[in-house]
């Protein structure tokens, strides 16, 4: 029996490990994004790592690919198991952290692919967790499946593999997109809300003075009918309501939302950077040279950014460009394209094409 659990557990941890590495190993700058979260002020305030997020995000992803390898083919079983056991004790605090104090709402854990609460996340590390303790343990039952020879040959495979989707989702962008912006869907789509669509439910609290006396009324929005003296009010969610795929998505010009008004043009190139002071400075001959190809047939051209409205008329002043930037979320900037800048190709909404800033030249305006 024993051994039964042993195999079905060195088999599901290994295979889960080489899934959600490879999930991320897909999308490194956004599993970079989410790790910045963690090391910025409002969670661990590591604000000195974050410079590293990229680096360490590709390193954790291909190690976590390997060790799913080494598990399952039964390599250095003791040197396995325990970066294994290190590795989901860190991840586990990691996810424990987000659900209890709420600070990172999506840990990252497979991507953009499966979405799992703070909650979800944390029971997923922990069922893990017994597992590998268990492995641990009856580690004597983990014998080799392979050949040396042909054990060597699978392990190298499995690292230049990794090495191979680094370079590649690096320099274009992620080959499989799990994001609410990818080429074929709608953005005007995916930002409406039905009109019977249910809303969140929330509980209000109310804390009266009666005299000398606290009094707390709980209702769902409305006053209470009281004659005491009113001191504040609280509010929980209790039932969450219908959310579009994209929530967060605005284009702002002088505080006005222009978002629908622009995304029904029928044609829309949009350059995206959600930081122009890291915007590639390589990629700027190449977005020039796109954005006229673009204007001469026919479309509109515009740019989204976070940064400020001097920084952005600084740019676009020293580097000539053409066209102007409005203001979007950052966050919505770091989803719509994993690249610093990018570009995308709209007809009423619905996205054309997607390009990182490698492949500016290659954009599909026909």
């Amino acid at each position: 029996m024993m051994k039964l659990l042993t195999v079905i557990f060195r088999y599901f941890v290994g295979c889960l490990f080489i899934f959600s590495g490879l999930i991320k190993l897909n999308d490194p700058v956004g599993f970079s994004f989410k790790l910045e979260e963690y090391f910025g002020p409002t969670v661990f305030d590591i604000e000195f790592l974050i410079p590293t997020v990229l680096p360490m995000a590709i390193v954790i992803v291909i190690v976590e690919v390997v060790l799913g390898v080494f598990l399952i083919i039964g390599y250095k079983k003791n040197l396995t198991i325990w970066s294994l056991l290190l590795m989901i004790i860190f991840f586990t605090f990691l996810t424990w952290y987000s659900a209890y104090f709420n600070k990172v709402t999506d840990c990252g854990c497979f991507g953009d692919a499966i979405k799992l609460t703070p909650w979800e996340s944390f029971t997923k590390d922990v069922v893990l967790l017994v597992m590998i303790s268990f492995l641990y343990f009856k580690r004597n039952f983990i014998e080799p499946i392979l050949k040396p020879k042909i054990e060597k040959y699978v392990i190298i495979f499995s690292i230049i593999t990794c090495i191979l989707i680094t370079y590649r989702v690096l320099n274009h962008l992620p080959i499989l997109d799990f994001r609410a912006y990818k080429i074929g869907d709608n953005l005007i789509e995916n930002m409406t809300v039905p009109e019977d669509a249910p809303k969140d439910i929330y509980e209000y609290y109310w804390e009266f003075m009666d005299g000398n006396e606290k009094k707390i009324i709980t209702t769902n929005g409305e006053y209470p009918d009281v004659s005491w003296d009113f001191v504040k009010v609280e509010t929980e969610l209790i039932e969450k309501g219908y959310e579009p795929l994209i929530y967060d998505f605005t284009i702002e010009v002088n505080n006005n939302d222009l978002t629908l008004e622009i995304l029904n043009e029928e044609k829309l190139v949009i350059y995206i950077s959600y930081n122009l002071q890291k915007f590639s400075k390589n990629s700027i001959q190449k977005m020039i040279v796109s954005s006229k190809k673009a204007r001469q047939m026919g479309y509109k051209v515009i740019g989204l950014t976070a940064s400020s409205v001097e920084e952005r008329n600084i740019f676009t002043k020293t580097n000539n460009v053409l066209f102007d930037f409005y203001t979007c979320d950052e966050t919505a900037l770091k989803t719509i394209v994993r690249s610093n800048p990018g570009a995308i190709v709209l007809n009423k909404g619905m996205v054309i094409d997607k390009k990182h800033h490698i492949d500016f030249l290659d954009l599909n305006f026909e």
